[in-house]
């Protein structure tokens, strides 16, 4: 059951949501075609992004479950600029997504899952990580920011 509240299967069901959202209910198109086919990039650059972070996690063999204990301040990579690079690859990804989809109804999950994602999975593992870490990680919140 923990499984489902993991951040990947979040996004997919925010995916699906938009998805259904715009051929059910869709507001106001934004954008025509040619527009849309920007959502193509967006996609896999956040895809890689988190596929990049991810994979740097188990090279320095770290605990990437979001309720788990943290084993490592990791502050390779995207770390250096965010302290949620992972989290911005999801939230690029859904952005890529409402935009191949061209109407403004797909943003209302993608809203859903960046509130879901600032105010519990980030709140979580940032209390975990300064009950790990203590001042390293207060100097490190110091330094980068939460997003961007």
């Amino acid at each position: 059951m923990r499984a489902l509240t993991l951040p990947p299967f979040v996004m997919a069901i925010a995916i699906v949501l938009m998805i259904g959202l715009n051929y059910l209910a869709p507001l106001v198109h934004l954008w025509g075609a040619p527009y849309r086919w920007l959502g193509i990039p967006l996609v896999l650059i956040g895809l890689g992004i988190a596929k990049w972070h991810a994979d740097l996690f188990k090279a320095v063999d770290t605990n990437i479950d979001t309720f788990g204990e943290p084993d490592t301040l990791t502050t390779e990579g995207l770390f250096r600029y965010t302290r949620n690079p992972m989290y911005l690859g999801f939230v690029i990804v859904l952005v890529g997504v409402a935009v191949l989809l061209g109407s403004i109804t797909p943003f209302l999950p993608l809203a859903g899952f960046v509130l879901l994602t600032h105010f519990w999975y980030i709140r979580y593992e940032e209390r975990a990580m300064l009950k790990q870490f203590g001042q390293q990680y207060v100097d490190y919140k110091s330094r980068v920011r939460r997003w961007l």
